[in-house]
């Protein structure tokens, strides 16, 4: 959130300022008019001054590299301004900013150039100095005063903006402003500065907000001592930091001192009310950029894209952008994924990262992202224009349909069954004058057609458009999800079904009460059923033989459904996907024969059958018991013959084995082996079964 302040929601223009960031130095004059002076906004962001380039050359592109000499072997191209990795066009004498790629800084390279790759020829270039110390934010003083004010360390976050995480005031005082002055020490010659919505008036009521202040016209913290809150009809200081010269000389410029202001004002989108999940965009040029807001449970990703189908909103065939903030490491991610079938990715089908299918068709530029008040702010950049095969314009000149889903992400950071998706139809106009739909700050009482934070007097700073944007006050905060307990599904003994035939089909994971609860870990959205229950816990008798009738999917050219079944001893599944090293020491007991290769082909085979739910129903969650949400569940199933997989399991046979999906991970479960059947507790249930059945959850005996 604070180390990317200078890159969201705009477009550069021509004006000048006296402070820049970190000077690295002029480009070198070589060829085709380049030159210009390079400053390090801060340790991933540079700012090329009074850039030129007649823009003759074939395919020129901005590179940075880690050798002494520019050279593209090794070196790292750079996206446009604008977000654009095609060839440069022509500058005359314009002011931009360049982003470096997520993970990376300054301290990674050795120089940075314009270089032309078809005739390997530099256009000019400068030399990254080493062990400088690049422009970052600093923290100063935590608030304490009268009318609880109080918050936790203020954020100096460029030369015009101050971050003040978790504020508070009581909001009793009359006349309280936020202000500044020169000096230590506040007094009435200091002026009063916006609040985060823009406005002056007295402050309201605060409990632990995470707020964001850009100082107004030209003023810098360069020319102040110090920020206070001062209540201005009594002349009453409340609580005020220092802001000491030393700790501030290195901090990034303001987006004002960069020449740079906002293209336009924001939209925003209400996409799902209760996760307060919004989208909000605005054009800039050729690009567009994007911001995704949700409150997301730890592990969970938000996707907002392009539907598959120009006409209606369509998962298959979709383009879109998979986002989440590591709550760990509060790091950002945002993935272009090609949206090929209903399943999560299985090597390049699925729901997949571009990069999975096709090298470097990642058209999606991560800008900032942030964990603010447990929101979950991810900004991210694109060009209009498709950039390749996998994706899908956006267009700014008709209404188009969108697709939109939440849910965890699997064991390998991808994305897995969503649990909140698009239902019916939804259509955005994305060029449309801005509006914005969404929630307004709290204290907007009245509705308004435009964001706060845009209808304010010119001389407030750029910057604003990025940090008002990220604070979470203008959505609603849902009440947090329960910890799911799990549906009590009762196990498949090892008295029953007698004759020793298992329904293997497919059907839904049940939402959180479901799969994940049961198992522990996420699923994506199947899973096995056998005989009708959710993955049960089935026992087995030593010697005694078991027939699976298999009906997971028979065509491997549809993997979303194709799911042959094996029993393993690996409690994961999805043998076929495997490197060499996951395999060992992975056994396979049924399901599986090898060639006279050695290679390893799934036998458990079949039409698909699948438990469907009904689409006009309650969600999943919404059942008090499996039971209930069983007979929701319809039994559809495709042309065909079914599969058969017999098992004998023997004394080598371990006490716990599973039953799995040999294509995917995650869709099966346990399988509890013993010596013997107690056939006392096999009579006495017959015998319960006989008189009553209490329960409203029956599994049936299969039908040989």
């Amino acid at each position: 959130m604070l180390l990317v302040a200078v890159s969201l929601l705009l477009l550069i223009g021509g004006g000048e300022g006296h402070y820049f960031g970190k000077e690295v130095g002029p480009l070198s004059e070589l060829h085709h008019g380049v030159k210009g002076r390079v400053f390090a906004v801060d340790s991933r962001t540079l700012y090329l001054q009074d850039l030129h380039y007649d823009g003759e050359g074939p395919a020129a592109y901005f590179y940075v590299g880690t050798g002494k000499s520019p050279s593209a072997t090794g070196a790292t191209r750079l996206r446009d301004e604008r977000g654009g990795t095609g060839p440069l066009r022509r500058y005359r004498g314009e002011s931009i900013t360049l982003s470096l790629p997520d993970g990376k800084t300054l301290k990674d390279f050795k120089t940075f150039f314009v270089w032309c790759d078809d005739y390997a020829v530099n256009f000019g270039s400068v030399e990254i100095p080493r062990g400088v110390e690049f422009p970052r934010p600093a923290k100063v003083g935590a608030l304490r005063g009268v009318h609880g004010v109080a918050s936790d360390s203020v954020v100096v976050v460029d030369a015009q903006t101050l971050l003040v995480p978790n504020f508070s005031y009581d909001g009793e005082a009359p006349d309280a402003k936020f202000w500044v002055g020169r000096g230590e020490k506040p007094s009435p010659e200091g002026i009063r500065i916006p609040d985060e919505n823009g406005k002056e008036t007295p402050l309201r009521k605060y409990d632990k907000k995470t707020i964001v202040l850009t100082l107004p016209g030209e003023l810098t913290v360069f020319d102040i001592g110090h920020f206070a809150i001062w209540c201005e009809a009594f002349t009453v200081n409340f609580g005020h930091i220092v802001l000491p010269r030393a700790a501030l000389a290195n901090v990034p410029p303001s987006l004002k001192m960069l020449g740079v202001s906002p293209q336009s004002k924001l939209n925003c989108e209400v996409l799902h009310d209760d996760l307060a999940f919004e989208v909000r965009w605005a054009v800039a040029g050729d690009s567009i950029v994007l911001q995704l807001v949700s409150k997301l449970e730890d592990g969970e990703y938000m996707s907002f894209g392009i539907s598959g189908h120009p006409g209606k909103s369509q998962m298959v065939g979709g383009d879109v952008a998979v986002a989440w903030v590591d709550k760990d490491t509060l790091k950002g991610f945002a993935q272009d994924y090609y949206l090929d079938a209903k399943s999560q990715c299985a090597g390049t089908h699925g729901s997949c990262p571009d990069n999975n299918i096709a090298p470097n068709t990642e058209s999606i530029r991560l800008l900032n992202a942030a964990l603010v008040n447990g929101y979950s702010i991810v900004t991210y950049q694109r060009a209009l224009k498709a950039g390749d095969h996998l994706d899908l314009p956006i267009l700014t000149n008709s209404s188009q349909p969108i697709i939109w889903a939440i849910g965890p992400l699997n064991p390998r950071g991808e994305v897995s069954y969503h649990h909140h998706f698009t239902k019916g139809d939804k259509f955005i106009e994305f060029g449309r004058a801005p509006f914005w739909n969404c929630p307004m700050p709290e204290g907007d009482e009245e509705p308004q057609t435009q964001p706060q934070l845009e209808s304010q007097p010119a001389t407030r700073s750029p910057a604003e458009a990025h940090t008002s944007a990220i604070k979470p006050n203008p959505v609603p905060t849902p009440k947090p999800a329960p910890k799911a307990v799990p549906w009590e599904i009762p196990g498949i003994q090892c008295y029953e079904p007698p004759d020793g035939v298992f329904y293997a089909q497919m059907g839904p994971t049940g939402g959180k009460q479901g799969y994940p609860a049961i198992t522990g870990h996420v699923g994506w959205g199947i899973s096995w059923y056998i005989n009708g229950l959710l993955i049960p816990e089935i026992k087995v008798v030593r010697g005694k033989k078991y027939t699976f009738v298999v009906e997971g999917g028979s065509d491997p050219n549809v993997p979303a459904r194709y799911h042959p079944f094996y029993i393993t001893n690996d409690p994961v599944g999805g043998y076929f996907h495997k490197t060499d090293v996951e395999k060992k020491g992975i056994e396979i007991y049924a399901g599986v024969r090898r060639t006279r290769s050695g290679e390893m082909m799934p036998t458990g085979i079949g039409r698909l059958c699948n438990w469907t739910p009904d689409n006009e129903g309650p969600e999943a969650d919404e059942y008090p018991s499996f039971g209930a949400y069983q007979r929701s569940l319809t039994l559809v199933c495709e042309e065909g013959n079914p599969g058969v997989v017999t098992w004998i399991p023997d004394k080598n046979t371990p006490d716990t084995v599973y039953y799995q999906c040999f294509t995917h991970r995650h869709l099966g479960w346990k399988i509890r082996v013993v010596d013997e059947c107690d056939s006392t507790e096999a009579e006495e249930s017959r015998v319960v079964e006989s008189v009553a059945l209490p329960s409203d959850l029956i599994s049936e005996e299969s039908i040989q």
